[in-house]
């Protein structure tokens, strides 16, 4: 270029070339003089008007410096070539642009991790003594800084040697990661740590006591998180693009590479220009609305009309019950202050008297404009307030008291929450299926091996042997049923996030490890939903109740696969497929944050240990029975455990099997449309099992369907054309009910060990983990019809359960339907010749509710048999 161009170029618009610079430098501009006000703002608040400068006010102005900082890398950028082409970028530009990229890509995570840090910090200052509050939000800090260090220290040593990130042309010899590359691959941190941050306070503030409008105004104030998380999703949309186009520029450049580095051949000062714009957008925004919170002192004392109506103050001192409850009082106030029903308002404040004010104070009082609060100690003596009666709560901080527990529902008490959990069954069937699709197509444009397919399938099982017998029988045992679904579904989320890297890397170890968390999560899910299930409501109906559920679950699995073939991916298994795939995966865990957000506060029942161990009691003390000393509910467990470990695994190795079985017994049929046939067979057994468990005993079921399993899977062993494929699909339609069949025999009786004996049946399945392994051992020594013999072995090993609940006498009462004590009649107790199946079949669908007199009348049979309760050698074999 000639002098007088070189000038030219100098500025940020020169004509006669596509430039982005203009508008990346304008924005960047915009948003950083924004949180510099916001920031401001908040120092003033904290220093001027609360005359208190706290920790996490020092991490905000750190957060901010790197952001200042980060922003002035950006604009100094386009100065020198950002938002250009390459063609377009001077070669006496092109050190000065490397260093400001390298610049940017250095302050980007810690600016995060200092604006996170922030916010995470002022959390732990809004609860004292809430447990569950303070140890989310310690975790959440952990994975913060964690995160942000080791993705600094990647960026950091981005280039080998670290020099070369500055020298243009880098030599051959030297090797840079592509910076798109690694921000695509950090952003399900960001969007997880995003939404653990908007969420985490939600549970404490729309529970708080408060006016209308100043707990809109609160839980508005911290929902400003929000626009965090949309920001970073649009990032995201802006990196996957410059992804693309770099893809895209190799390709078509690939002949002339010369240099070693990518970034100069691919146009990277063009395609990431917005990307780095767009991260400018998400730093700011987080300090902006990080500082929200903070401005309210600012607020109520220049502008308390926008906080407050004229009459907050006099209800506030009318009416105790606007102010916030005893627990949350406790939570957010030092536990030396009164009850929170005994504040006053005084003309003064003694400071070496009374305590400090908490944070939550400045959030939460409305005539803080006018006055300062005092804590006043003489309204409520020491003995008065340490005597306030308690109540058992479960996770959640919705108000348990006088819930019914589900263990004592009627059938129409209990369908609801039957309902509740059913929509649940659902929506996870709907994503398991959808999730099959993609991981199929993942592994298709990966290219990924069959060994590699199986290892990737027997990580998912892996999860529900360590998710079981890990955290998630801490959740449930100490937490409630309801905190394991929101758990299950949060951890799921998180692994489905996982997949943008492992997609945007085609890394097979990073595939492992997402399937290794979505079982995780779903067994999580598992262990309470299928309990809940079968025992919210009559005990005769339990098996009924979850093969229903059940049913609904396989139909969300029926339908998701066929949406998904039809919406995403049609024929095509291209990389812009997997893109497809790459957004799908985004927005199925979005949705399942937005689930297990919304079953938080759906009113649900719980029911503790000694309410199950209530439920079970039974005049005949069948459930005490024992042999050779050992109760028969541990003999029924273990071998329930067993049978679920062969049976999952042998249906699982069909449905690993079923594509290439197909092609060998009849290679003309669709595998797709024949795979959503035996779906829909396995989903309509559930619902054929649900309504012949009305009239026939779930013991007699279950020995029918594994006999039809054993049975037909031999059979698919030994034809082929269009018999095998129908034996195949038999075998499908035997499988459904043996899960829920299985299941709920195995806890009959259990009691106040019921949570327990789900976790074991749960961790079990990781069966489907093992048996495939040896499935494909036998295809590739003779092929995937004999194959099945794996299959047909592992459903022979689940006859272990029938055959002892059918042959054992105690074992047979034990887990045999028996109607409610309070609708007994002659007939219908142990020892009589029928059951009255009829009356059984119609009192299911009867939503009759309970008089008083029947309550009371049950309460004492169940208290008189507790005290009768027999001698574990009562019942020798």
């Amino acid at each position: 270029m000639s002098d007088q161009d070189q000038n030219q170029g100098m500025t940020i618009s020169g004509g006669g070339y596509d430039s982005r610079s203009s508008a990346v430098f304008a924005v960047t501009v915009a948003m950083i003089t924004c949180s510099t006000v916001f920031v401001f703002a908040r120092m003033v608040s904290r220093a001027g008007v609360v005359k208190k400068v706290l920790l996490d006010d020092y991490f905000m102005l750190v957060a901010w410096l790197l952001a200042f900082g980060l922003s002035f890398s950006i604009c100094f950028g386009t100065f020198v070539g950002l938002g250009r082409h390459e063609d377009d970028v001077l070669s006496s530009w092109q050190g000065s642009l490397r260093r400001s990229q390298y610049a940017f890509s250095v302050l980007y995570n810690p600016a995060l991790m200092a604006e996170k840090t922030s916010i995470l910090v002022f959390y732990l200052s809004l609860s004292k003594t809430n447990r569950t509050f303070r140890w989310a939000t310690i975790a959440t800090l952990f994975v913060v800084n964690a995160a942000g260090i080791a993705l600094t220290l990647v960026t950091l040593f981005q280039c080998s040697p670290v020099g070369a990130a500055f020298r243009y042309p880098v030599p051959a010899v030297h090797h840079c990661t592509d910076i798109i590359t690694i921000y695509l691959s950090s952003a399900p941190v960001n969007i997880i740590t995003d939404l653990a941050i908007l969420f985490l306070p939600m549970p404490i503030l729309t529970s708080m006591r408060l006016p209308k409008k100043q707990k809109t105004i609160l839980v508005i104030t911290f929902g400003f998180g929000l626009f965090v998380a949309i920001v970073d999703i649009v990032r995201i949309a802006y990196l996957q693009s410059a992804s693309t186009y770099r893809l895209n520029q190799i390709l078509h450049f690939q002949k002339d590479s010369s240099t070693g580095r990518d970034a100069d051949v691919t146009d990277f000062s063009w395609y990431a220009s917005y990307s780095f714009m767009w991260s400018a957008i998400e730093v700011n925004v987080g300090i902006m609305c990080a500082c929200v919170p903070a401005l309210k002192p600012l607020i109520s004392r220049f502008m308390p009309h926008l906080l407050r109506d004229e009459g907050d103050v006099t209800e506030k001192h009318s009416s105790v019950d606007r102010m916030p409850t005893f627990e949350m009082a406790v939570a957010q106030r030092i536990p030396s202050m009164p009850d929170p029903a005994y504040l006053t308002t005084q003309p003064s404040r003694e400071p070496a008297e009374e305590g400090d004010m908490g944070m939550m104070d400045f959030l939460t009082t409305p005539d803080m404009g006018n006055n300062t609060l005092e804590r006043s100690q003489t309204m409520l003596t020491n003995s008065t307030r340490n005597t306030r009666a308690e109540t058992p709560t479960f996770f959640d901080f919705v108000n348990m008291k006088n819930r019914k527990s589900f263990v004592h529902m009627t059938a129409r008490e209990s369908l609801f929450p039957v309902i509740m959990v059913t929509v649940l069954f659902f929506i996870w069937g709907f994503e398991y299926g959808l999730l099959d699709v993609l991981n199929r197509q993942f592994q298709e444009v990966s290219h990924m091996s069959p060994a590699q397919s199986v290892s990737i399938h027997s990580a998912y099982f892996a999860g529900y042997f360590f998710g079981p017998l890990t955290f998630g029988r801490l959740a449930l045992k100490h937490y409630g049923f309801k905190a394991c679904y929101i758990i299950g579904l949060s951890i799921y989320a998180c692994g489905i996030l996982v997949f943008w890297p492992a997609a945007v890397l085609t890394s097979f170890p990073a595939f492992i490890i997402v399937n290794f968390i979505v079982g995780l999560g779903l067994s999580t899910l598992e262990i309470s939903a299928n309990p809940f299930i079968a025992l919210c409501g009559p005990m005769e109906y339990v098996e009924v109740r979850l093969n229903l559920s059940q049913g609904f679950q396989a139909i969300g699995t029926v339908v998701a696969p066929l949406i998904a073939q039809k919406a995403l991916f049609g024929q095509s298994n291209d990389a812009p497929s997997l893109i497809k795939t790459q957004y799908a995966y985004l927005g199925i865990s979005l949705f399942t944050v937005a689930l297990a957000v919304a079953f938080f506060y759906v009113p649900l029942p719980e029911a503790t240990d000694q309410e199950l161990e209530d439920a079970c009691e039974r005049m005949d003390n069948a459930n005490y029975a024992s042999v050779g000393g050992v109760r028969v509910i541990w003999y029924t467990l273990a071998l329930g455990a067993l049978a679920m470990f062969c049976y999952v695994g042998a249906q699982e190795v069909l449905a690993t099997t079923f594509d290439s079985y197909l092609a060998i017994v009849a290679p003309t049929f669709n595998e797709t449309n024949y795979m959503a046939i035996g779906h829909t067979l396995f989903a309509a057994s559930r619902f054929v099992a649900a309504g012949a468990g009305l009239i026939i005993k779930p013991r007699l079921l279950l020995v029918f369907f594994l006999t039809g399993t054993i049975v037909f899977s031999a059979l698919a062993m030994n034809f082929t054309g269009s018999t095998a494929t129908a034996m195949a699909l038999m075998v499908f339609f035997f499988e459904g009910p043996l899960f829920a069949l299985m299941f709920a025999q195995s806890i009959r009786g259990m009691g106040k060990y019921t949570k327990d004996g789900s976790v074991v049946l749960i961790a079990a399945v990781c069966g489907g983990g093992v048996f495939p392994g040896l499935s494909y051992v036998a295809s590739k020594a003779q092929n995937s019809q004999y194959a099945l013999c794996v299959s047909v072995a592992g459903f022979t090993g689940a006859t272990l359960l029938p055959f002892f609940l059918n042959f054992n006498p105690l074992a047979r009462t034990l887990c045999d339907p028996l109607k409610d004590p309070s609708e007994l009649t002659e007939e219908d107790l142990p020892g009589s010749s029928t059951s009255s199946v009829a009356s059984r079949a119609l009192s299911f669908f009867s939503i009759r509710r309970k008089s008083a007199g029947e309550m009371k009348t049950e309460w004492r049979e169940r208290q008189a048999s507790a005290d009768s309760t027999a001698s574990p050698g009562a019942y020798p074999l």
